[in-house]
């Protein structure tokens, strides 16, 4: 008697394993014609073929109720902060942060006075003739000169830099000769520190 029923206990635990198993391995419903649509658009893109992006990131989004809080990730109250919050497909000024190397973001919040005195202070020290952005690694042949205290003093995220000037900007170093800063004349288009498009 017990060998019976262990055997119909088996059967029936069999059975619903395969069922369980058939459901699901079946086929998910097809989808519509706009989902399908917006699925073939997002695998054209370079991302999108590397799977790299969702295909919803490219689907139009509905306009915002007329007292939404956020819009496009930004606040949209009267006299609201301005955030770095808001995703970088909104604000080009995060996305150009996105793309400022780590190690630069110490020189990212100074302000145009501390440019200006950085600059200033260094400008008239011995010039190489190089060019190099924010990222660029320098050659060993270039000669870095640590950050002299007065400046230090003024701009205490410096201390600890080392320095050289070329092409009419004084750039800041780190100590995998990394140029992590470039700072210009006021008057001239410079990097800023940033790297740019």
């Amino acid at each position: 008697m017990q060998y019976a029923l262990l055997r119909t206990s088996a059967l029936a635990l069999a059975f619903a394993a395969s069922a369980g198993l058939a459901a699901a391995q079946q086929q998910p419903p097809p989808a519509d014609a706009q989902q399908q649509s917006q699925q073939e658009k997002a695998q054209q893109t370079p991302s999108g073929q590397m799977g790299k992006e969702e295909p919803s990131s490219h689907a139009p989004s509905a306009a915002p109720p007329a007292n939404a809080v956020l819009v496009n990730g930004a606040l949209a109250v009267p006299d609201a902060p301005a955030t770095d919050m808001v995703p970088a497909k909104f604000s080009a000024k995060n996305a150009a942060d996105d793309a400022l190397i780590t190690i630069a973001y110490t020189f990212k919040t100074l302000t145009d006075d501390e440019r200006r005195a950085i600059f200033e202070a260094l400008k008239g020290q011995p010039a190489a003739a190089f060019n190099a952005d924010v990222g660029t690694e320098l050659a060993p042949a270039i000669e870095l000169r640590p950050v002299p205290n007065e400046v230090t003093a003024r701009v205490p995220q410096t201390k600890g830099y080392r320095f050289a000037v070329a092409n009419n900007r004084v750039l800041l170093v780190g100590t995998s000769r990394i140029v992590v800063g470039a700072f210009g004349d006021a008057n001239a288009p410079a990097s800023e520190g940033r790297r740019g498009p």
